[in-house]
């Protein structure tokens, strides 16, 4: 399929530069070098692997994309999480906001444990209110293993579908992908989990987690398994697998917990944020549907400080399935009420 938009070929440009760069660090540095922590930002923390890519990042848009038309570059590690780009513009006249994470999914691509992927949105310029609904381009590379050649890279223009490619990183020639979310109608014998990578919260998501499961499939028989996980620490790697068929649902539900968390005198930690979640329109445009967990559409504004709740499941059917069940989960814990639908 033919998706037309001015950005969308730079930013595959811009990818593949990343991705190159991120490779021949992992290839050619050693693992304490990429693991060792570079700089605690007010979002995240941020590992030296993490700065092959910003250094990438910046000059190419400067060189590339500013030169013609200016630009809002929203990224984390950058001063106040953006820069107006050419340097000196004024930011109402930029004519795109620009999210990036140079490297979702750094934790596992930096131990070589499991691939990363690069993630690129845009949407027209309205200021500090511009949100994740007014994306109208979104893009996302895989950042590969070294020891794996094959990486896939899917893009979306609102209103015109979704394409898909995989590339070979050792020849440089792509194929063309189709890519399809499951068309399976229960979590059953399939791939379903709530995120929960990180102590603090852990017992309720798991708590959380049976409640869902054994409401939609009842206890589990001797020696069968109702249904598998995949603890995926990347947002745009979780979307993918939605996109791809390989997860039935998935939810990230750690922003609503935080009431719970207070009680007992526990601080939140790290929560998805924008630019983990700014490729969705990808996954929406293939027919993925992405909630908050109320129900409600996701919408975020394009910054690196709010933290974003989500939902996502592979088609209307997993939805009807799960999505009440999850409600009620969250209702008996006296925290869904508490999250406004829009504030996430």
């Amino acid at each position: 399929m033919s998706l037309t938009h001015p950005l969308l070929q730079p930013i595959r440009t811009l990818h593949a530069r990343i991705q190159t760069a991120v490779v021949t660090a992992c290839e050619q540095a050693s693992l304490e070098y990429l693991s060792a922590v570079a700089a605690e930002d007010e979002g995240d923390t941020i590992y030296a692997v993490d700065r092959v890519s910003e250094a990438v990042l910046i000059g190419f848009f400067e060189q590339e994309v500013a030169r013609q038309t200016p630009i809002v570059l929203i990224a984390e590690g950058l001063p106040g999480g953006q820069v107006v780009l050419p340097r000196g513009t004024a930011e109402e006249t930029a004519v795109w906001r620009i999210i990036v994470d140079p490297i979702d999914g750094t934790r596992g691509l930096m131990y070589q444990k499991r691939n990363g992927w690069i993630l690129t949105a845009v949407a027209p310029n309205r200021g500090p209110a511009t949100s994740l609904q007014d994306i109208e381009l979104a893009v996302q590379t895989e950042i590969p293993l070294v020891k794996q050649h094959l990486a896939d890279a899917v893009w979306a223009v609102r209103g015109q579908g979704v394409a898909a490619v995989r590339q070979n990183r050792l020849t440089g020639q792509e194929a063309p992908l189709t890519v399809r979310p499951s068309r399976a109608s229960t979590i059953a014998h399939g791939f379903a989990m709530i995120a929960r990578f990180f102590p603090g919260a852990r017992a309720e998501l798991a708590a959380i987690d049976e409640e869902i499961v054994f409401g939609a499939l009842g206890p589990v028989q001797p020696g069968k398994a109702h249904c598998f996980e995949d603890q995926y620490i990347c947002t745009g790697g979780q979307l993918y697998e939605l996109m791809s068929g390989k997860d039935r649902f998935v939810a990230d539900l750690r922003p609503y917990l935080e009431p719970l968390l207070a009680q007992q005198n526990q601080a939140l930690g790290i929560c998805c944020h924008p630019y983990d979640i700014c490729t969705a329109l990808i996954a929406q445009e293939l027919g993925v549907i992405i909630t908050d967990a109320a129900g409600q559409p996701i919408n975020p504004p394009l910054n690196t400080e709010a933290n974003v709740g989500w939902v996502g499941y592979a088609n209307k059917h997993i939805q009807q399935q799960i999505e009440p069940l999850l409600q009620k989960s969250l209702r008996q814990r006296h925290v869904l009420p508490a999250i406004h639908p829009t504030s996430l």
